[in-house]
């Protein structure tokens, strides 16, 4: 237990070095991850299941080569294609945001830097090294959170497309 109290401490700690700007890049982490998790879950999970029923209704039909029939499996295709793709491009727009928080610690950091300049006439460096950790912190928190975010994305993305492609192949017209 107390490890886990030094631990959230540390994690406070190096929030706090870095500005108001750690919390937020930590909470759109958090969530880009939860998401990811999420997808994770569902491809292994539900997906199957949900492909599977999708097959059997169209396996069902009596004909399958009319216009209407045509349109039917496209509509199946594209309400399956909605399911695999959801949150895909939630999870790229925060993988893009993270560094742009992080480049916006950057700037809040440098303004403590010249406002420390400004006050002081650049006499005091240890305020002015606080400013400037508060600008690299986050900076490197925000590239960090999106590189571990675009190799997931990537990874997302390859299995979706698979897995809508396989799906419409399946979906045959030929009896």
């Amino acid at each position: 237990m107390q490890a886990l109290m030094d631990f959230f401490g540390n994690l406070k700690a190096f929030l706090d070095q870095g500005g108001f700007v750690m919390y937020l890049i930590a909470a759109l982490t958090f969530v880009m991850w939860a998401l990811i998790f999420e997808r994770v879950i569902y491809f292994k999970g539900n997906l199957r299941g949900q492909i599977q029923s999708q097959l059997n209704a169209w396996e069902a039909r009596k004909e399958r080569k009319s216009w209407n029939a045509h349109q039917i499996r496209n509509a199946m295709i594209s309400r399956m294609n909605d399911k695999i793709s959801a949150n895909l491009d939630l999870i790229g727009a925060l993988v893009a945001i993270c560094p742009l928080m992080g480049l916006l610690g950057t700037v809040t950091g440098m303004i403590d830097v010249f406002g420390v300049l400004a006050n002081t006439g650049g006499g005091d460096a240890k305020s002015m090294a606080g400013g400037v950790s508060k600008a690299t912190i986050p900076t490197m928190a925000g590239m960090v959170a999106a590189i571990s975010g675009v190799f997931a994305s990537t990874y997302l993305t390859r299995v979706s497309d698979s897995e809508k492609a396989l799906f419409a192949d399946h979906l045959t017209m030929d009896h």
